[in-house]
């Protein structure tokens, strides 16, 4: 979806319930996370765009080998702006998008179950 084609409030919001849905991200964003997702608005980074860092970027951290060292949570939504510039530089197939959320909603059922008493 065209960034003008959506008024500004709701790609921020938009950006934020993203942010916030993925793995690892913390419970409420921040003033500053709001700022960045204006900026994204006003360079005109597609929705989609920012979607697919965020879930490439999820799925690189959560789906590596077991034995890899464990990383900190995510605190920022500055964390996904190497993602969003590669998405944008280097398109990314809706189709691999696709598998890769059916890959990270197994990943986290997968877990649910694990901590299921």
């Amino acid at each position: 979806m065209k960034c003008g084609a959506i008024e500004r409030e709701e790609y921020v919001l938009r950006v934020l319930s993203l942010y916030l849905g993925l793995a690892e991200t913390p419970a409420r964003s921040s003033r500053l996370d709001r700022r960045l997702a204006e900026e994204l608005y006003e360079k005109q980074i597609e929705i989609e765009e920012v979607e697919a860092a965020m879930i490439l970027t999820s799925a690189r951290r959560l789906l590596r080998s077991p034995d890899a060292p464990r990383l900190g949570p995510i605190r920022s939504l500055h964390y996904f702006l190497p993602a969003i510039d590669e998405v944008r530089s280097v398109p990314v197939s809706a189709e691999y998008i696709q598998y890769l959320r059916g890959k990270l909603a197994a990943f986290e059922a997968g877990r649910f179950r694990t901590y299921k008493v």
